[in-house]
This record gives structure tokens, C-alpha cells and sequence, in this order.
């Protein structure tokens, strides 16, 4: 348990955020509000039974975690909605330490209401850099593609994010159901991205198991990859991850909520992190599973006895493993020695 004499506050400890979805970002009150205001009716898991009760680990569980999400999406409807929600995420990261957010979106999702691809990406990152300016959180975009898709779709996308590439889209991701899409079928889209310097950032290892996780680093150059937790199941894997220093977005209760794992004790974080593995906790989808990324700090310390130091470390691998700019890295590097040579009673008494 935190308490000011045991422990420093995991919100004053400077963290990147490398693994949040955007409309999975939204926050609850917020999805209930524009539901109201635009006539969606929301099912009760979404409503009064919020957080939904969620299992993705068959077809039958992931198409309603699916359709959860796309009504979800649907109250995202105008401009203004777009703005709302990045302000929002940006606040809920500056509450939480977090000075970069690298958010990922599927501007297709959203095409057909805000004029084509391009016209979406372009409010994305104009309200993006709006969240920027009210809230002092620095914010990366990465453009995603659908697994599901054609790879020509993703083509398409890896062409877009290379025009923004250095003008706020930062990397490009692979996500939704790896058992319907394997990363090897995506690799002309990744080359495209690589060459623009983006980041290469797909899902593997989360439903899949190691060979997700091999076809990510082999075929996509992935510079990090989305939770990767089943890397676990090989040692040889995970030497590797370890010794190329590809970073894992871990998000225990994302893996906890989708049946990936049955409880927050079996999430092998402690396992990976005494391999060598960068880890850069996250938190995946929280307007579906609840928790934020300050609470998956506190996961490490008290289920799983992650130590102050430990804990710094993690932060230092989130930051590192971003496509921040190298001077906001140094910056927020030298926030984690300042937190860490804090005293923790001085810390908590200092209150907002």
C-alpha cells in the first residue's frame, strides 16, 4: 500500500505512454454524455455495468469486445469531438506523470465522417498539438493498421503517415485479432514506414503466441511491439528481445480483462523484466478496462514488489523506447534520477 513514509507518489514520477488506442482512450463520463447528447444507445456493459465483463480469447468473446468498441466509436461524430477527446487524454496523462503520449489511431475508422484519410489525420494532429498547448503534455501520433484488412489498406496508411513523418506521426502500428492477419502479410506497409524513419510498433504476442512475436522482429523490424507477453513461452525469444532491446508495451489489465491472463499475478511483468526485456507499461483500451496508466504503476509496486528503483527503471524504459525527441527524453530521464533521489515523506507532503 502507498503511503507517504514507504513510498515516493507514482504521479510525480516522469513516464512516457506508448500503448493507448484512441477511442479507447475516452474517458466513461465522457462516452455517456456524448451517447446522450447524439441519441446512441449504449448496452448496459457500456452503461450502469461499466466496466464491461470482457473475454477475447475465442471468436465469440473478441466480436463483442469489437462491438463494444465500434459504439464506443460512434459517438465520435464532429470536430469538436476529436478535440474534446486528445484534451482529455492529455489531462489524464499529465494527472498521471506521463509527459509523451504516443496515441494510436486508425484514421479510417473515422474517414467517411471528417472528408478522407488525409482530412482525418490532419484534425487528429491539429487537435493533438491544441492538447499540447493547454496541457504541457507532449503528444506523438501512430498511425495504425488494420490486421483485419487488406494489406493494401495498410499500404495505403504507411503512405499517409509518411507524408507526417517528423510533423507529429511519430510510428506506425499493426493491431486488432492476430489470429486473423499475421504480421508477414504486412511487411510492403512496414518497409514504407521504416523508410520514412517511423517507428515500427505492431501487435504481437497478446492472443498469438511466440512465432506472433518472431514475425514482428523478422519481417517488420519492429522497434517495439504491442504487449508481447507470450514471449514468455520462449527463452530464446526473449533473449533476443532483450539483447536488441525491443521494447514491450505491457498492459496488465488490458491482458487480464480479455482472458489473455486469468489474474493480475500471472501477467509474467516481473519474468520479462528480470530477462533484460525494455518494458513500457501501458494501458490499452481504459474506457473498457478502467484502470489509467498511474495504476499500472502501482500493479508493479504491490502485486508484483517492484521497488522504487524498479520502478524508476520502468519509467526510464518507456522513455527511451518512445519516438519523443531526444532532448525531451533527456529531460524526462533526468525527472526520474531527480524523483528517485527524492525523499518520499518530503514528496507526499508537497500537495497540489
Amino acid at each position: 500500500m502507498e503511503t507517504p513514509t514507504t513510498a515516493r507518489r507514482l504521479d510525480r514520477l516522469p513516464k512516457a505512454h506508448l500503448h493507448l488506442h484512441f477511442t479507447g482512450s475516452m474517458r466513461h463520463d465522457t462516452l455517456v454524455e456524448l451517447a446522450g447528447e447524439r441519441g446512441v444507445h449504449l448496452p448496459q456493459a457500456l452503461a450502469k455495468e461499466w466496466p464491461p465483463k470482457l473475454r477475447a480469447t475465442d471468436e465469440r468473446g473478441w466480436f463483442r469486445f469489437q462491438r463494444l468498441y465500434d459504439i464506443a466509436r460512434s459517438v465520435l461524430r464532429k470536430p469538436e469531438d476529436i478535440y474534446r477527446l486528445l484534451l482529455e487524454a492529455a489531462e489524464d496523462e499529465k494527472a498521471a506523470g506521463s509527459a509523451w503520449l504516443e496515441i494510436q489511431v486508425d484514421p479510417s475508422g473515422y474517414a467517411a465522417l471528417f472528408d478522407g484519410l488525409t482530412a482525418t489525420l490532419e484534425l487528429i494532429l491539429d487537435a493533438a498539438r491544441a492538447a499540447e498547448r493547454d496541457t504541457g503534455v507532449h503528444i506523438g501520433l501512430m498511425v495504425a493498421a488494420n490486421r483485419t484488412r487488406h494489406p493494401l489498406d495498410a499500404r495505403a496508411l504507411a503512405r499517409l503517415a509518411r507524408q507526417y513523418a517528423g510533423k507529429g506521426v511519430v510510428s506506425f502500428g499493426l493491431n486488432n485479432d492476430e489470429r486473423r492477419g499475421r504480421a508477414r502479410e504486412f511487411e510492403a506497409a512496414f518497409r514504407i514506414a521504416k523508410r520514412a524513419g517511423l517507428l515500427s510498433t505492431p501487435h504481437g504476442g497478446e492472443l498469438n503466441g511466440p512465432r506472433s512475436v518472431r514475425e514482428c522482429l523478422d519481417e517488420l523490424a519492429a522497434d517495439r511491439i504491442g504487449h508481447g507477453v507470450r514471449a514468455i513461452e520462449d527463452p530464446y525469444l526473449l533473449e533476443r528481445i532483450a539483447t536488441q532491446e525491443v521494447t514491450l508495451e505491457v498492459c496488465p489489465t488490458s491482458n487480464v480483462s480479455l482472458g489473455v491472463f486469468e489474474e493480475l499475478d500471472h501477467v509474467p511483468l516481473r519474468k520479462l523484466y528480470e530477462s533484460g526485456a525494455p518494458i513500457a507499461l501501458g494501458t490499452d483500451d481504459p474506457l473498457l478496462f478502467g484502470p489509467r496508466l498511474v495504476e499500472q504503476y502501482r500493479i508493479a509496486r504491490e502485486v508484483f514488489g517492484f521497488s522504487d528503483a524498479e520502478l524508476a527503471d520502468l519509467a526510464r524504459m518507456s522513455i527511451r523506447g518512445a519516438g519523443a525527441p531526444d532532448s525531451l527524453k533527456k529531460e524526462l530521464l533526468a525527472g526520474v534520477d531527480d524523483w528517485l533521489a527524492s525523499d518520499p515523506a518530503e514528496d507526499w507532503s508537497e500537495r497540489d
